[in-house]
């Protein structure tokens, strides 16, 4: 039997084990890579191709980058797709694109559905303190995330859970899912599930302002907060007018409500900060401009600290 024609839409390190994953299974080939154009990053602005296109070069593949996919619908229905695999593309992807291929579009996508529809779902989960998460594969329709339920994996939130250890535990889980998913549907064995609209919750897409610390909720909340945006776009407070980036803290959380919110503490012989609702332990920091650091380190080199109010 000839292999199965699919191409694959997918922008950031995250989806790249996914299309690893089809590549090297024979039962697949992948006749297009679609990702997002070359965009300037680094301190220089130089400019970087996504991940995506980084491996699909790596490995003799066509790809495409259009602004909006849509530009490439009359090139991608020359294809006689049997499917679109999206992952984490970054995109809407239109009706006339939903339309092309023979099975339709399938996505990969990084929560339990219903659940958690739309960007930021590796830090929802981590944010609402939930014991576990999932991935699903679904089938898409012009909405978002709403399409019917393929399979789904879910697996449990560890303590140190971070949106950016949480991604990678996706990528692979769903690395591991998509093959005999796809072969299962394309052949008729997995009837498609259609979501329960009552259990949908929908987040939104992150800024940079969205890290900004909130020292006057509990500390488990903040705990769970710092962990949710790491690492990005990272949980942030302001300290003498500059940024100071949290990177890391203590998910045990010290019981002294005694300081104003925010105020900075030495407890046993390390750096505490006060939230409403107990107090947190900060294992890792950076300064503006500056590298990032331990407490001990960071206090050495800003005496003047301890005492401070962040916020």
């Amino acid at each position: 039997m000839k292999p199965y024609r699919l191409a694959f839409a997918g922008t950031p390190k995250i989806a790249v084990p996914c299309l690893a994953a089809l590549v090297a299974d024979e039962r697949f080939e992948i006749v297009a890579v679609i990702t997002q154009p070359d965009m300037p990053a680094g301190r220089n602005l130089e400019l970087t191709p996504p991940p995506i296109k980084t491996f699909a070069t790596g490995h003799d593949l066509e790809v495409m980058q259009p602004q909006k996919i849509s530009q490439i619908a009359d090139q991608l229905r020359g294809l006689e797709l049997d499917a679109i695999v999206v992952v984490a593309y970054a995109q809407i992807i239109p009706q006339s694109i939903l339309d092309l291929p023979k099975y339709g579009c399938v996505n990969v996508h990084g929560s339990l559905l219903p659940k958690y529809r739309g960007a930021a779902v590796l830090q929802a989960p981590i944010l609402n303190n939930d014991e576990e998460t999932g991935v699903t594969i679904m089938l898409m329709d012009k909405n978002l995330d709403t399409g019917p339920i393929l399979k789904q994996r879910s697996f449990a939130i560890s303590q140190n859970e971070t949106a950016g250890t949480l991604g990678e535990k996706m990528a692979e889980i769903g690395a591991k899912l998509l093959p005999d998913t796809l072969i299962d549907y394309f052949q008729g064995r997995i009837k498609p599930q259609e979501q329960n609209n009552e259990f949908a919750n929908y987040v939104g897409r992150l800024s940079k302002e969205d890290g900004l610390i909130d020292w006057t909720k509990p500390a488990k909340e903040v705990e769970c907060f710092v962990r949710a945006m790491t690492p990005w776009p990272s949980a942030w407070t302001w300290v003498a007018g500059k940024k100071l980036k949290i990177l890391e803290v203590d998910p045990n959380i010290i019981g002294l409500t005694m300081h104003k919110p925010g105020k900075t503490f030495i407890y046993n012989s390390t750096l505490a900060v006060q939230c409403k609702e107990g107090s947190l332990i900060i294992r890792r920091l950076q300064l503006e401009g500056k590298n990032p650091m331990g407490p001990e380190e960071f206090m050495r080199g800003y005496q003047d600290f301890i005492g401070s109010v962040l916020g």
